[in-house]
């Protein structure tokens, strides 16, 4: 009688184990900071990890190559720069992804959008201006990196092509 009791409460602790394990492996690889529901932050958020905001944020947002989640209870008066927004609380600014910015049902935003990638769910608030740009900020970066190589270049061409015309 002594080894049920044993068995079913090895077999409980198994349970209880895989159960926590997945939550663990499935929040290390995401990387992502979190502001609370009871935090209020003012002032410059930067880094190079995703967040997510549940609390009140005001001031500037800086994530240019992760993502910036606002939760359902976050709110948020700050301009807005990352890879990708996912909106499902309040937002008042200007909001700028490099990639997507995805507004759920119960998300609200006012202020001017710019970005490449944009959903707006059913039940969604956007008031202000909508910019969706054909990755033009990703193109100007190479080709302002480029354009001083074949100016160089040009420039003793030109002065070739001058000398060999006044001749």
């Amino acid at each position: 009688m002594l080894q049920p009791p044993d068995n079913s409460q090895k077999n409980s602790q198994f349970a209880s184990t895989p159960t926590y394990t997945p939550v663990k492996t499935a929040g290390a690889p995401m990387e992502q900071a979190t502001i609370g529901r009871s935090l209020f932050i003012k002032g410059e958020i930067s880094g190079a990890e995703s967040l997510y905001i549940d609390g009140r944020v005001e001031g500037t947002i800086n994530i240019p190559e992760n993502r910036v989640t606002i939760g359902r209870n976050g709110n948020v008066k700050a301009d807005v720069n990352a890879r990708e927004v996912v909106i499902m609380g309040k937002v008042h600014g200007n909001v700028i992804c490099s990639d997507r910015l995805d507004i759920r049902s119960d998300g609200a935003v006012t202020g001017d959008v710019v970005t490449q990638r944009i959903s707006v769910e059913d039940g969604a608030i956007l008031k202000g201006s909508v910019q969706v740009q054909a990755g033009t900020e990703q193109k100007k970066q190479p080709k302002a990196v480029e354009a001083p190589k074949p100016h160089v270049e040009e420039a003793p061409k030109a002065a070739a092509a001058a000398a060999g015309a006044s001749a």
